[in-house]
């Protein structure tokens, strides 16, 4: 395990291989001020891995208030049930993805996959639509429904410190009929992200790629894999 990274200054990964626990997908904190929001929350035996990456990176969990999850897979999921207990922080999910996580679902979490189970969590926020915005302290960080791994993913994006970052969690897939998995929609999902111009993308499971070509680069190798 690691300590927490500066992807740029008021973003930190803090969770995912090499940072919490291999199956965990990526973790992220912006830095809001006053205010936290989270991006994911790993498979779940971590949590307290990811509260002490949080604290180390000198931020205070306690500033929590928003705890984003990107699609309905437990690897993205597991520890939410213990931020929300822990910092009374609200959870938010695609309306497409939300019933999953509500019913603790076995195979639309993927908690089988990983041998284990996922007790059914209420979610305060579905989101619905094509896009929108959150608030982080004066941060607007946006949001887009992205179809395809699953019904619900969602990617978002921030501009900051001079670069658009984006969170594409799970852009390779995979794409399995068990997932509800929908290429057609994920290429156009893909072709919206090419749009964003992304200087920085923290992808759940291969890494940050940068600068702005690499980005391209990854998500147009993607393409080209499943087309």
């Amino acid at each position: 395990m690691g300590a927490a990274e500066v992807v740029v200054p008021g973003v930190y990964l803090v969770g995912g291989p090499n940072i919490s626990r291999a199956e965990d997908a990526t973790v992220f904190v912006i830095d809001g001020g006053e205010e936290l929001a989270m991006i994911d929350a790993g498979a779940g035996r971590s949590a307290r891995t990811l509260e002490n990456n949080i604290l180390g990176a000198g931020l205070d969990p306690r500033k929590i208030r928003l705890l984003i999850l990107t699609h309905c897979h437990i690897d993205h999921i597991g520890a939410a049930a213990y931020f929300r207990r822990e910092y009374a922080c609200r959870i938010a999910i695609h309306a497409d993805d939300a019933a999953a996580v509500e019913t603790g679902d076995p195979v639309l979490t993927a908690a089988n996959w990983y041998e284990t189970d996922f007790p059914p969590l209420a979610v305060d926020e579905r989101l619905t639509g094509a896009g929108g915005t959150f608030r982080c302290g004066p941060h607007e960080l946006h949001w887009l429904h992205t179809p395809g791994h699953t019904p619900g993913s969602i990617s978002l994006y921030l501009d900051l410190a001079g670069k658009r970052i984006l969170f594409g969690q799970d852009i390779h897939g995979p794409f399995l009929p068990s997932f509800r998995s929908d290429l057609r929609r994920w290429r156009a999902s893909m072709e919206a992200l090419l749009e964003l111009e992304a200087d920085i993308l923290c992808e759940g499971h291969l890494g940050i790629f940068q600068p702005r070509g690499a980005v391209e680069r990854y998500i147009r190798r993607c393409l080209r894999q499943h087309s």
